[in-house]
């Protein structure tokens, strides 16, 4: 197997609403696409990195800069036996996983297409469907988050998750317990809490919450552990976890009971089938979180989501949740029941429409 031909695109996707978190609100999305071509095939990836260095050190910029010069020359024109191989000729690059994850993902997503499989069978998935939840940002009001709950739990999604950060987060979550005192929710900090407030974090397990996603800072595994000790309610970590040895660490010192996996955080498929088989191994559970992707890295997700022990409602949600018109066919839909069917078709699953993607592209350039 040998690529030929990469080309990155980046397009630019406003946002059906607005998305806000504890480090910022997001409106429109710059999103970096990459394309491997070889062999008579293709494939795609999309980074998933934000605009700016606020939930990891990576943004579009950055992610440009380190395909082109650093992770596109490890692949080009090389003989490889498997994706699966990839990840490997990226360790000399420091970080920065989101940008080569892209193009891992890409590279997985062309053997399968090659091979005639599709990619959730490839990466070992077992799951023909996978359950879904959403994740809501914060709201301008509690009345606004009480809504949207309201609609995303008429729409079938099995789990609820809200954003909380210091000043929006134990008032709120009284609210939605008055209003939806049966549904499963989780609250997501990004960060946004220090150890010093462990006893105002106690007060979560009164809201019997199936998690609190990444309480403490995002590079920290200690004093997780030492929150841990003191809630009832899981910790589940996220942006704590980009490595395989951050996760054998996390689970032997006790800093969570439930890991996040993004494959753009922890640099595509291969280094994410270890975390989870690690996971698993461990008896914990994994569940798969989104970054906001367009169709393309959904599609990722929907096959990632599928290994077995994915057994959460992840965060892979419909298409037009975010977007009035995606850049794959048939968009991501989600059943009554608050599931996605996984893909049988070669690759994605899903045809990618290039004259879409080719209309909001701001920049691209092609390696040969």
């Amino acid at each position: 197997m040998t690529v030929d031909q990469i080309t990155l695109r980046e397009i630019q996707m406003p946002l059906v609403a607005p998305f806000e978190t504890s480090f910022g609100s997001t409106a429109t999305r710059r999103m970096l696409l990459v394309e491997v071509r070889g062999e008579g095939g293709f494939g795609w990836g999309e980074v998933t990195a934000g605009e700016g260095p606020f939930y990891n050190e990576e943004d579009t910029e950055t992610a440009w800069h380190v395909l082109k010069s650093f992770a596109i020359p490890q692949i080009l024109g090389k003989p490889l036996d498997s994706a699966a191989a990839a990840a490997g000729l990226f360790d000399p690059i420091r970080g920065h996983r989101m940008a080569t994850g892209a193009l891992e993902a890409a590279l997985w997503d062309w053997e399968a297409r090659l091979a005639g499989r599709s990619l959730s069978a490839l990466v070992g998935g077992t799951q023909r469907e996978i359950p879904c939840g959403v994740s809501i940002g914060i709201q301008p009001s509690v009345e606004a988050l009480l809504d949207k709950i309201r609609t995303e739990i008429a729409a079938g999604y099995q789990r609820i998750k809200i954003k909380i950060k210091p000043g929006w987060d134990i008032a709120v979550l009284e609210r939605v317990r008055e209003q939806f005192p049966s549904i499963r929710l989780m609250a997501d900090a990004n960060s946004a809490y220090t150890l010093a407030d462990r006893a105002h974090l106690k007060q979560l397990d009164r809201f019997y919450l199936m998690m609190i996603e990444q309480p403490l800072a995002h590079d920290d595994l200690l004093d997780h552990a030492r929150l841990q000790q003191a809630l009832e309610t899981p910790i589940c970590l996220d942006e704590s976890i980009r490595t395989l040895r951050h996760a054998e660490q996390a689970i032997e010192i006790g800093a969570c009971r439930i890991i996040n996996i993004k494959l753009g955080r922890v640099g595509g498929f291969t280094p994410a089938r270890r975390i989870h088989d690690c996971c698993q191994a461990a008896n914990i559970p994994v569940w798969c979180g989104g970054m906001l992707e367009s169709g393309i890295g959904r599609a990722h997700n929907i096959a990632l989501a599928s290994l077995p022990n994915f057994v959460l409602p992840g965060d892979v949600s419909a298409s037009r949740r975010y977007w009035t018109q995606d850049v794959i066919v048939p968009e991501v839909e989600v059943t009554p029941e608050g599931t996605i069917q996984v893909p049988q078709a070669a690759g994605l699953g899903y045809e990618v429409d290039r004259d879409r993607i080719e209309r909001r592209a701001i920049r691209r350039e092609t390696f040969t």
